[in-house]
């Protein structure tokens, strides 16, 4: 299993790069949102909840992450996990996802933690300025998680701004590979593919000779 990683900052276009590289390829090929993986707070009040710093680097369980992503290496099934970011709560499913050719893992600290990046053959940072991120935050909040422009801007001011500049800013670093203009770049995206694609064969020997 080929796994990439794909990191940057709030609105960089993760997603979309993640989306166009899974489009792109003919084998199979599964995308998993670090998001997912945000450490559950039910036991919280709503009002203590949104006062969560979610920018940070120890807000996600990463334990849990790498134990899905070592099992999927194993051949073996997950389920699905998922965040209701209107309550601020874990929203797992029961929807198996199986082993595929490539992961890739997207999210804001997707190289914050040493096991993952170890576990990544290709590591890709979304280089955007940090005023266009802001800009596609603000219209994907209104628009997918009905947050308001007061709230947004509130949380870009008080943690998405600070952790982007303490944390995120610097891991590109760790990349391989910066992409630049956003997750629709076509030159970038048949670039990764085409590593990828080289990529497999070595990785499915690997397996088969396990």
């Amino acid at each position: 299993m080929v796994i990439v990683g794909i990191c940057g900052a709030s609105g960089s276009g993760k997603s979309t790069l993640a989306k166009e590289i899974a489009d792109s390829l003919t084998c199979a090929t599964v995308i998993i949102g670090q998001d997912c993986y945000y450490k559950n707070h039910a036991h919280l009040p709503i009002e203590e909840r949104v006062r969560i710093n979610y920018d940070e680097p120890g807000i996600f369980d990463y334990d849990e992450m790498i134990g899905d992503i070592e099992r999927l290496s194993k051949g073996m099934p997950i389920t699905q996990k998922g965040y209701d970011y209107a309550l601020h709560i874990r929203a797992d499913t029961d929807r198996v996802i199986y082993p595929p050719d490539v992961l890739i893992l997207e999210g804001i600290h997707v190289f914050h933690d040493e096991r993952l990046c170890g576990a990544m053959s290709l590591k890709v940072f979304m280089h955007v300025d940090i005023d266009i991120c802001l800009l596609r935050r603000i219209r994907r909040d209104i628009k997918q998680r009905g947050r308001s422009i007061d709230n947004i801007c509130e949380q870009y001011l008080l943690t998405v701004k600070p952790m982007y500049e303490r944390f995120v800013s610097k891991y590109i670093n760790d990349a391989d590979f910066a992409v630049m203009r956003g997750g629709k770049n076509r030159t970038a995206i048949d670039a990764i593919c085409a590593y990828i694609t080289a990529k497999l064969p070595e990785k499915k020997f690997e397996r088969d000779g396990a």
